[in-house]
């Protein structure tokens, strides 16, 4: 079957991986922790690849496989050449709770089990999802996943939620692809750091979260709009916090209605035109907001329209963290 629409592609890093210049992040067809499928999420992701979008993210352990099971159910619509999958693996479900493994045997077991789920014969992109595990060393870590590509399972390698010692560290061994982080007008924090050592190195970047776990579409009018998970997950959208940060959101709708353009759209495509070397992957259940993202590819942003939406967002003005445990981002603690 071949797709209704396409979409410009872009090169991530300099070891010949592409993909359409906006991506999709699979996290929302499952619930992250439970085997719980989204309404409609095959439907969902059917219309994502009809839209001409090409690049799938997911990870072994979002919906504990669930996700990657949807996944392979809709791609076999599709040529395999067609469709690009970068999947995460390191964390693992334990006892209720997300442990970190870098082991060989984990690396393995995660890629030969990802490869079954979604029925495909190699992955496009095998991403390690940090921080490192304390008890492998991270060098051995990153040789397991280049065996990986030397055999023929793994085209590619990525990494995410790392430092950027770890970055240079792992490119040593074997040449890193692309690293999946948070980039958003929201979460800048990256550009300080991890950004230009990725650049130096010739990583390329997949720009997760890039609508600010939704509150950058102006979606979410008040705390009650926001799930209860959402705000123990999120700092950001809790208490006072979400009050501070929906004032900045505002300034964004404002400058959304003047260039014509949803709030979704001038936050994607402020991501979409950091570099040539940037792929956003928002992610949504709705085939509605799947058409919205999409047409976000079409909006450009001169360089003064970009100054003026920074300076509507002004970094020290978001308030909360990330993550309610930002402990588990090794790049803030492991420099």
């Amino acid at each position: 079957m071949s797709t209704t629409k396409t979409l410009p592609e872009k090169s991530l890093g300099t070891q010949g991986f592409s993909g359409s210049i906006q991506g999709y992040g699979c996290m929302s067809l499952t619930a992250f922790g439970a085997p719980e499928k989204a309404e409609g999420a095959e439907q969902t992701l059917k219309h994502v690849l009809e839209q001409g979008v090409t690049l799938l993210n997911t990870a072994t352990f979002y919906g504990q496989n669930l996700n990657e099971e949807i996944i392979g159910s809709v791609i076999k619509e599709f040529p395999r050449e067609r469709v690009k999958i970068t999947t995460k693996w390191g964390p693992t479900w334990r006892d209720g709770q997300l442990k970190h493994d870098g082991s060989r045997e984990h690396c393995r077991a995660e890629c030969f089990s990802s490869l079954k789920r979604l029925g495909v014969d190699y992955l496009d992109m095998f991403i390690f999802r940090g921080p490192p595990d304390a008890n492998t060393p991270w060098e051995d870590t990153i040789q397991f996943m280049k065996e990986l590509v030397e055999e023929g399972h793994v085209k590619y390698l990525g990494l995410s939620e790392v430092s950027p010692a770890d970055i240079r560290r792992a490119h040593a061994i074997h040449p890193i692809t692309a690293l999946e982080m948070e980039w958003s007008l929201f979460s800048r924090d990256a550009e300080e750091d991890l950004v230009p050592t990725a650049r130096e190195l010739g990583i390329g970047f997949l720009a997760y979260s890039p609508l600010g776990r939704g509150l950058l579409t102006g979606a979410l009018k008040s705390k009650e709009d926001v799930p209860e998970q959402a705000r123990g997950f999120n700092p950001r959208m809790a208490g006072e916090h979400f009050d501070k940060n929906a004032k900045l959101v505002q300034n964004v709708v404002q400058l959304a209605a003047k260039k014509g353009v949803t709030p979704g759209q001038l936050a994607l495509a402020w991501v979409t035109q950091q570099g040539d070397d940037v792929i956003p992957i928002p992610g949504t259940k709705r085939v509605a907001c799947v058409d919205e993202n999409v047409a976000a590819v079409n909006v450009k942003l001169t360089a003064e329209e970009m100054k003026e939406l920074e300076d509507a967002v002004p970094q020290h003005e978001v308030a909360g963290d990330r993550y309610h445990d930002m402990k588990h981002i090794s790049y803030k603690y492991d420099t």
